[in-house]
Protein backbone atom coordinates (compact mmCIF):
# COMPACT_ATOMS: atom_id res chain seq x y z
CA UNK A 1 0.00 0.00 0.00
CA UNK A 2 2.42 2.80 1.02
CA UNK A 3 4.93 1.95 -2.32
CA UNK A 4 1.91 2.84 -4.31
CA UNK A 5 1.52 6.10 -2.26
CA UNK A 6 5.18 6.98 -3.33
CA UNK A 7 4.68 5.93 -7.00
CA UNK A 8 1.45 8.45 -6.65
CA UNK A 9 3.64 11.17 -5.54
CA UNK A 10 6.28 10.45 -7.95
CA UNK A 11 3.37 10.60 -10.71
CA UNK A 12 2.38 13.89 -9.16
CA UNK A 13 5.93 14.95 -9.59
CA UNK A 14 5.84 14.09 -12.86
CA UNK A 15 2.88 16.26 -14.25
CA UNK A 16 4.17 19.02 -12.63
CA UNK A 17 7.09 18.65 -14.77
CA UNK A 18 9.74 17.94 -12.01
CA UNK A 19 11.20 15.08 -12.97
CA UNK A 20 14.08 13.37 -15.40
CA UNK A 21 13.31 10.00 -16.47
CA UNK A 22 15.59 7.58 -18.37
CA UNK A 23 19.00 6.75 -17.46
CA UNK A 24 20.54 9.66 -19.78
CA UNK A 25 18.54 12.00 -18.27
CA UNK A 26 18.60 11.69 -14.71
CA UNK A 27 22.55 11.07 -15.03
CA UNK A 28 22.59 14.49 -16.42
CA UNK A 29 19.84 16.03 -13.94
CA UNK A 30 22.39 14.04 -11.03
CA UNK A 31 25.55 16.10 -12.42
CA UNK A 32 24.33 18.90 -13.41
CA UNK A 33 23.05 18.78 -9.38
CA UNK A 34 18.80 19.32 -10.11
CA UNK A 35 18.32 16.06 -8.46
CA UNK A 36 17.10 15.74 -5.38
CA UNK A 37 15.97 11.90 -5.17
CA UNK A 38 17.00 9.06 -8.05
CA UNK A 39 14.88 5.97 -7.71
CA UNK A 40 16.11 2.97 -9.31
CA UNK A 41 13.64 -0.21 -10.09
CA UNK A 42 14.57 -3.18 -8.57
CA UNK A 43 14.92 -5.16 -11.66
CA UNK A 44 16.95 -2.89 -13.24
CA UNK A 45 20.29 -4.32 -14.25
CA UNK A 46 23.45 -4.77 -11.63
CA UNK A 47 24.97 -1.94 -13.51
CA UNK A 48 22.58 0.19 -13.98
CA UNK A 49 22.25 0.42 -9.71
CA UNK A 50 25.50 0.40 -9.31
CA UNK A 51 26.72 3.55 -11.84
CA UNK A 52 23.54 5.27 -10.23
CA UNK A 53 24.33 4.44 -6.56
CA UNK A 54 27.47 5.59 -7.18
CA UNK A 55 26.96 8.83 -8.84
CA UNK A 56 24.54 9.47 -6.01
CA UNK A 57 26.61 8.73 -3.60
CA UNK A 58 29.52 10.99 -4.79
CA UNK A 59 26.70 14.07 -5.41
CA UNK A 60 24.48 13.27 -2.11
CA UNK A 61 21.60 12.30 -3.88
CA UNK A 62 19.26 10.24 -2.02
CA UNK A 63 19.32 6.86 -3.95
CA UNK A 64 16.32 4.28 -3.27
CA UNK A 65 15.46 1.08 -5.01
CA UNK A 66 11.48 0.46 -5.57
CA UNK A 67 9.06 -0.68 -7.52
CA UNK A 68 9.53 -2.49 -10.79
CA UNK A 69 10.69 -0.68 -14.24
CA UNK A 70 6.94 -0.76 -15.18
CA UNK A 71 5.47 0.42 -12.12
CA UNK A 72 8.31 3.40 -12.63
CA UNK A 73 6.93 3.80 -16.04
CA UNK A 74 2.96 3.13 -15.47
CA UNK A 75 3.54 5.53 -12.58
CA UNK A 76 4.80 8.67 -14.33
CA UNK A 77 2.41 7.56 -17.42
CA UNK A 78 5.38 5.80 -19.63
CA UNK A 79 6.21 2.57 -21.25
CA UNK A 80 8.60 1.51 -18.28
CA UNK A 81 11.54 3.30 -16.93
CA UNK A 82 14.61 1.90 -14.94
CA UNK A 83 15.55 5.25 -13.35
CA UNK A 84 13.88 8.52 -12.57
CA UNK A 85 15.12 11.65 -10.81
CA UNK A 86 12.99 14.15 -8.80
CA UNK A 87 14.08 17.61 -9.76
CA UNK A 88 12.16 19.28 -7.26
CA UNK A 89 13.22 19.52 -3.90
CA UNK A 90 9.63 19.51 -2.42
CA UNK A 91 8.90 16.58 -4.15
CA UNK A 92 11.31 14.45 -2.96
CA UNK A 93 11.39 15.52 0.41
CA UNK A 94 7.64 14.61 0.40
CA UNK A 95 8.43 10.94 -1.08
CA UNK A 96 11.11 10.23 1.29
CA UNK A 97 9.30 11.35 4.54
CA UNK A 98 6.24 9.26 2.85
CA UNK A 99 8.46 6.51 2.78
CA UNK A 100 9.82 6.63 6.37
CA UNK A 101 6.02 7.03 7.82
CA UNK A 102 5.09 4.29 5.59
CA UNK A 103 7.47 2.06 6.97
CA UNK A 104 7.04 3.20 10.34
CA UNK A 105 3.20 2.44 10.43
CA UNK A 106 4.35 -1.06 8.89
CA UNK A 107 6.87 -2.19 11.72
CA UNK A 108 4.06 -0.86 14.03
CA UNK A 109 1.63 -3.08 12.57
CA UNK A 110 3.49 -6.30 13.59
Amino acid sequence: MGKDRILSMLGLAAKAGKIASGEFQADKAIKERKAYLVIVAIDASDNTKKDFSDACNYYKVPFKLRGSKDDLGRSIGKDYRAVVAVTDEGFARAILRKEETDGQDESTRA
